[in-house]
């Protein structure tokens, strides 16, 4: 079968089309990304403007029609932070399901965090031994820890690389004393977690998920995307540390020409940076492994794990949504 699924990011809106059925791996078939930064199309109030939203509902159209032409059975429809927290939000859904049709679920950060976690799960396998995995989104950061395909903890905060670019670093470059006010809230955010996690041990394997955490990766010498899913990639916290303040002193232009960053995120990942610094530093990570796989793929699996074996989608559920 060939799945799509719909995510509507605080980054970006993508669609991921998969062939897949129960047991076996989803493999890419196509993908279509639109970036649209609804976490910076906030008004004052916290709502989403007029504007953001006819954006949002000519990219939903633009994706489904994109799932119809590559053959999508069925499309799985969701939205993380940036709609869940907008004070405005019931209004979006409402107005997206009227223009397109389409009943965006919204998640939870802790649905987030579960899912992203089943992803790595099952990338890593059984042999991983207990996992914590960090995923820095647009709008938030997610934490899940445990040995089984549920984590035992999960908890998501609000430490997105966009959503703080835009509340704490305004300048280019950045202002050295926004940038130590930025790293002593996102120490102490994280700060109040860490007790959560600790009860639990040490995990075996540390991984990240997401844009952010692959292009850190990149910059200290990891593989280039090109080389393919199934190289290794790591991040030492020493490289790290040692970019950081590269970045700080970077215009966002400058970070723009660094290998495997884009043009599109180099405003964030100095605020990026801060919180995979943080996170890593306050967990006691010396080296963690990027996952190819996080949330998308997290819904995928979790969507074919309700099929019974060998069960083939409806030919009528050619756009389920939710």
């Amino acid at each position: 079968m060939r799945l799509g699924v719909l995510d509507v990011g605080s980054n970006t809106v993508h669609l991921l089309v998969v062939d897949a059925h129960p047991g076996a791996r989803p493999l890419p078939a196509h993908s279509h990304k639109v970036e649209l930064r609804l976490a910076q199309l906030l008004d004052p109030a916290g709502a989403i403007g007029p504007e953001g939203v006819d954006r949002l509902i000519a990219i939903v159209r633009e994706a489904l029609e994109a799932a119809e032409d590559k053959g999508c059975e069925e499309v799985l429809s969701f939205a993380t932070s940036a709609v869940r927290e907008a004070s405005n939000a019931d209004a979006v859904l409402r107005a997206v399901k009227e223009a397109t049709g389409v009943e965006l679920q919204v998640l939870s950060g802790e649905d987030e965090a579960r899912l992203t976690f089943l992803a790595a799960r099952r990338w890593f396998g059984w042999s991983a031994g207990k996992l914590l995995v960090l995923d820095i989104g647009g709008g938030s950061l997610e934490i899940a820890y445990g040995i089984d395909e549920d984590p035992d903890a999960a908890v998501s905060l609000p430490l997105g690389a966009g959503r703080l670019t835009s509340a704490w670093l305004p300048d280019d470059p950045a202002d050295p004393q926004d940038i130590k006010a930025l790293r002593r809230h996102v120490r102490a955010q994280i700060a109040r977690t860490v007790g959560e996690f600790s009860r639990f041990g040490s995990p075996d394997h540390v991984v990240a998920t997401s844009k952010t955490f692959k292009q850190l990766a990149r910059l200290a010498g990891a593989a280039r995307s090109a080389e393919g899913l199934y190289v290794q990639r790591e991040l030492k916290r020493k490289s790290l540390e040692d970019w950081v303040p590269q970045l700080a002193a970077m215009t966002v232009d400058e970070r723009g020409e660094l290998p495997g960053v884009s043009e599109g995120r180099a405003a964030q990942l100095l605020a990026g940076a801060l919180v995979a610094e943080g996170a890593m530093d306050l967990f006691g990570v010396e080296t963690l492994e990027i996952c190819p796989w996080a949330l998308r793929e997290g819904v995928i699996l979790r969507r074919l794990d309700h099929l019974p074996e060998g069960a083939q989608l409806d030919e009528s559920a050619a756009t389920t949504t939710g």
